[in-house]
């Protein structure tokens, strides 16, 4: 009986879901938001959890750990560099999962995570970008005019 057992297996044995688990924990800090399944989001969230409290400590022990699970140096520096100060306030709950629907060839019910914060980035750079394109739409037009 698995009475009080936490976690799903994933269909794995612990070696490849473990694999499973570093690589969406890597992909999640290096792009800030992933779609992938609800089990596995549900899966995700306590291990970037860690990884985010291992941020916020910031010592020479804790980069260590971080460096021992995560697969690439970009990541890492990532995680310590911009998403440890941005949580450092914060005292859990670094990341939301919104449900997406199911998906179309097997049905399997998609899951956007993301860490909190991530939506004000991405309406900052929709903004800038509209704003290059309004000032090259400006420039264009002022340079019809001119020839």
């Amino acid at each position: 009986m698995r009475h009080r057992v936490g976690g799903s297996k994933l269909k794995r044995d612990s070696s490849a879901r473990r694999a499973l688990l570093r690589g969406l924990t890597t992909s999640l800090i290096l792009e800030d938001r992933i779609v992938t399944t609800v089990t596995k989001a549900k899966a995700l969230r306590p291990q970037v959890e860690k990884m985010i409290t291992l941020a916020k400590r910031d010592s020479l022990h804790a980069r260590r750990q971080a460096a021992s699970y995560l697969q690439s140096p970009e990541a890492l520096k990532k995680l310590f560099d911009k998403l440890g100060p941005r949580f450092s306030e914060r005292p859990g709950g670094y990341t939301r999962i919104l449900r997406l629907g199911r998906r179309q060839g097997d049905g399997a019910e998609k899951a956007l995570i993301e860490f909190l914060g991530s939506e004000i980035k991405r309406k900052a750079e929709a903004k800038q970008k509209r704003r290059e394109e309004r000032i090259r739409e400006q420039q264009e037009a002022g340079e019809e005019v001119e020839s």
